[in-house]
């Protein structure tokens, strides 16, 4: 069977196919005095909010059925409901400013003015889910509004437009889903979603409004089929061309196009987006959001016109797109030359050189249109891929039709707008698609569009490597002293961090060197030094990691100055200067060893070696080619090291532990120098115990900083899956308190990147380290470090902010199957089986063999009730995966039902 991609304005807004499943959601209970959006007192807001939702559902009738129109009509529908959006604009507009007054105000009823809105968006009996929808826009303006109102009543109405929100988010999200699957209960929020099929809601839209209406409403009556005739692009008198159409771009070339912004918001979210990936856009502006033409002819820019100065400043073009988004083929004369001569002065305020490019709304021109940009020295930018991203509200739907629209046109011009988040969500999609396909995206010239490479841009977005050869490591831990006070979780200490560095980041098994109580004795630390790791076999290019959990010891010297030691088994408490091996002797093993980068970590208290500022900052490339000698320690003289930490581990060792599994990768680039696992450390365990950790560089070191590597997690969460114990939550919770976030630079501008965290060496002088600066990455790899967030959240209870990871993950990886099984978990933790079992089917959609999808889906849909479904699930498990530990288990599940 062959399977169609339909896009979701056909899905959404059609009749649904015979066999499918329906939204059922029961109808809220309203009064009827919940029809009216304001109270009495403000019928104003009420007719703008009214409007708004009829324009919006103006334009689901204007496309519905997009898949079965011919060309024209698709056109007529197209231009007419491009006309529809940028009225709802403008009103959505003038409605968001209407109730920042009104919430700035000091009006004693404005609170309860809003309540009444969000009682309307949330409760009313006549909105189906997907009108709702239009009102996410309005609600994120007014959640920044309350923001700025410190009231309890202001806080508590924030909570409630964030919950409204969440479940607009929802909806949206399920809207990317088939649409035979069922909505999920959100009992706590205001919006209870309700019942719908979707036939029955486009029905419903059509009773309201007919398409040949609208049309004729606004002009234009649908013209009768014709044969369609090529559009050319020649110029017979040698000059520009007058319009500019994607049919002429070599094959696999694109050209990227936004329209109708700036935004304060969006438009700088999609530059950040074409810079990840270097590939070149035209943004065309309106005039109207730049700034305003004085009465004298001179230009006056807005505060918004220099986000498109700084889009110029990145290389971006800017178009003109006439001043106030009018219909220009309806004007003439004075009026149209306004429309193009003003913007092209507000453009020209900003560049002299400004481009000569010009997009008229809608697409729509007459002659006098032409002959005007001609005066101007303008040229026409058509477009011969529309996205609509202005009617889909679905981003995944919105990045289906551009790839399809791509796979049919081979090249052309893509028609985007920057003015709303549904561009933004969709554009890695289409990006990560196009680019892996091998299409070449081209940039204007100056004359025309061409393809420029970018010989800075990276070929492959992966990160770094940090390039060892080799990794070696010793740990040692010591519990047993024969004369000290004995330690209760050493060489536990030094167990699981062997284990953590084996099973998770990397070291073969044989090159971890273990010494333990009877073994770790003065020679036997010294011997295991010089012969396992100042050998042959260590060569220049490895690394090597050296863990001490053991007693340390601080001595004054006749010079004053402290000396720090670690204790060995067999010394002797009145003798350490003779027994015990000194940190000077620790830097002369390190100053003998071949290795590139070596890294001691101490679970032991003690002062006095001097060590120079840690952390050199210069990343992977640079980080190579310098040698590193680093040290991090527990805590200083006269300071006890905390054993009460969870399972069995000193306060040190667990939050490095945890640092290693993820955490301490400060900038999210999957990767973990030793600056930034110090910055996570030693701050969290300050904060928690009477320690100071210390770190720095050895004398000898070059600058460079020991590499670790986190492995991309590939868990499929489920019932195995073990979760922390409720103090190791409760620790964590302590450490993440003090986890460093970026700050911003003396001048105050904005917040840098890289945290900055001031740290003690072990002669007491604070230190200031930068972590680094993160590599490039890409959109797949932003949504495997997600998902690996999204692990260790789930691991620590706090489902919410797994949830939000997991879901991160998809959005940028719509096809990654583990993030799709993890979300769904999650659903399943919380008891909320008909949304896991949505999301088990999705997970066996894209990944059909994964066998632990179908036991947790059998799972969700046995507590949902559905017990055919969880036989068949169940069945499914035990074909795929006969003999697991789990088959057992599921057999007795089918004999139960």
């Amino acid at each position: 069977m062959k399977i169609l991609k339909i896009s979701a304005i056909s899905l959404v807004f059609i009749s649904v196919a015979a066999g499918a499943t329906y939204f059922y959601r029961a109808k809220t209970s309203s009064s009827p005095e919940n029809t009216a959006v304001v109270g009495s007192n403000d019928a104003t807001l009420d007719a703008k909010f009214k409007d708004i939702l009829a324009n919006y559902q103006k334009v689901i009738v204007l496309v519905a059925n997009e898949d079965k129109l011919s060309k024209p009509e698709l056109d007529a529908s197209v231009r007419v409901g491009q006309q529809v959006f940028h009225e709802s604009q403008d009103k959505i507009v003038a409605l968001k400013a209407s109730l920042e007054a009104l919430v700035v105000s000091a009006q004693p009823n404005r609170f309860e003015t809003i309540n009444h809105l969000l009682d309307y968006v949330e409760s009313d009996a006549s909105l189906f889910d997907a009108d709702r929808l239009a009102f996410k826009e309005v609600l994120n303006s007014l959640l920044t509004s309350v923001t700025k109102d410190t009231s309890l009543t202001a806080i508590k109405m924030h909570k409630r437009i964030s919950e409204d929100l969440d479940a607009l988010n929802d909806i949206e999200r399920n809207y990317e889903k088939e649409l035979g699957q069922i909505f999920g209960h959100f009992d706590q929020r205001g919006i209870v979603l309700k019942r719908e099929k979707w036939d029955v809601y486009v029905a419903h839209l059509k009773q309201l409004y007919s398409r040949e209406k609208i049309l004729k409403d606004y002009g234009t009556v649908e013209p009768a089929p014709l044969k369609e005739e090529p559009t050319t692009n020649e110029s017979a008198s040698g000059k520009p061309e007058r319009e500019i159409f994607g049919y002429k771009l070599p094959p696999k070339t694109i050209v990227l196009t936004f329209d109708d912004g700036p935004h304060k918001q969006y438009t700088e979210e999609i530059a950040a987006i074409l810079k990840q990936y270097s590939v070149p856009a035209v943004f065309f502006n309106v005039g109207q959001n730049l700034g305003a033409i004085n009465a004298d002819g001179s230009t006056t820019l807005s505060a918004t016109a220099k986000i498109s100065q700084k889009l110029h400043d990145a290389g971006f073009v800017i178009g003109n797109h006439s001043f106030s988004h009018a219909q220009l083929s309806k004007l003439s004369g004075d009026t149209l030359n306004k429309e193009i001569f003003n913007t092209d002065s507000l453009l020209k305020a900003m560049d002299t050189n400004r481009s000569p490019l010009f997009r008229f709304p809608y697409g729509a021109h007459n002659q006098e249109g032409l002959q005007t940009l001609e005066k101007a020295h303008l040229q026409s930018v058509m477009w011969n891929i529309d996205s609509l991203d202005w009617a889909d509200p679905i981003p995944s739907s919105i990045a289906d039709r551009v790839l399809q629209a791509v796979e049919k046109e081979g090249h052309g011009i893509i028609l985007f707008h920057d003015i709303h988040d549904r561009a933004v969500k969709a554009l890695p999609v289409i990006l990560d698609r196009l680019v892996a396909d091998g299409y070449q995206f081209a940039g204007w010239d100056g004359t025309a569009f061409t393809v420029v490479k970018n010989k800075n841009a990276p070929q492959d977005k992966v990160t770094v490597s940090p390039g060892y050869s080799n990794s070696w490591a010793m740990v040692i831990g010591i519990n047993d002293y024969a004369k000290w006070p004995k330690l209760q979780y050493a060489v536990q200490d030094s167990q699981s961090v062997r284990q953590i560095l084996i099973e998770k980041l990397g070291f073969p098994s044989d090159h971890v060197f273990s010494l333990q109580n009877g073994e770790a004795t003065r020679n036997g630390i010294l011997a295991a030094f010089h012969d396992r790791l100042a050998n042959p076999n260590v060569q220049k290019n490895d690394r090597i990691f050296v863990f001490f959990a053991g007693h340390g010891a601080t001595r004054k010297l006749s010079s004053g100055r402290d000396l720090g030691y670690i204790v060995p088994f067999d010394s002797d408490p009145n003798a350490f200067a003779a027994d015990a091996i000194p940190m000077t002797e620790i830097q002369n093993i390190s100053e003998s060893l071949n290795s590139k980068h070596v890294f001691f970590v101490m679970d032991a208290c003690y002062s006095g070696l001097g060590l120079t500022r840690g952390g050199a900052g210069n990343y992977l490339r640079d980080n190579a080619k310098r040698i590193g000698r680093q040290m991090l320690t527990a805590g200083g003289s006269d300071q006890m090291v905390a054993d009460g930490g969870p399972n069995g581990h000193s306060v040190f060792t667990w939050t490095l532990m945890q640092g290693l599994s993820g955490k301490a990768d400060l900038n999210g680039d999957g990767i973990i120098t030793a600056t930034e696992l110090a910055a996570y450390v030693a701050p969290a365990v300050a904060a928690v115990s009477q320690q100071t950790p210390a770190f720095g560089s050895l004398p000898g070191s070059e600058g460079g900083d020991f590499v670790f590597e986190l492995p991309l997690e590939s868990e499929f969460i489920n019932t195995a899956t073990t979760q922390l114990s409720n103090d190791a939550i409760a620790l964590n919770t302590k450490l993440d308190s003090t986890r460093p976030e970026p700050i911003a630079n003396d001048k105050g501008s904005a917040p840098q990147p890289n945290p900055v965290v001031k740290i003690k060496d072990l002669q007491g002088t604070v230190q200031t380290l930068v972590t680094p600066m993160n590599t490039p990455v890409s959109s797949r790899q932003l949504a495997q470090h997600a998902n690996d967030r999204g692990l260790q959240y789930y691991k620590e209870k706090q489902y919410a902010e797994a949830e939000a990871q997991f879901t991160q993950a998809l959005k940028l990886r719509p096809d990654f199957a583990l993030a799709a099984n993890n979300l769904g978990f999650v659903y399943y933790k919380r008891d909320q089986f008909t949304e896991a079992a949505r999301w088990f089917e999705n997970t066996i959609k894209i990944d059909p063999s994964r066998a632990i999808a179908y036991l947790n889906l059998g799972d969700s849909y046995f507590h949902a009730g559905d017990k055919n479904k969880a036989k068949k699930a169940y069945q499914t498990y035990v074909e795929l995966s006969p003999n697991s530990p789990s088959a057992t288990y599921a057999k007795q599940q089918i004999e139960k039902l």
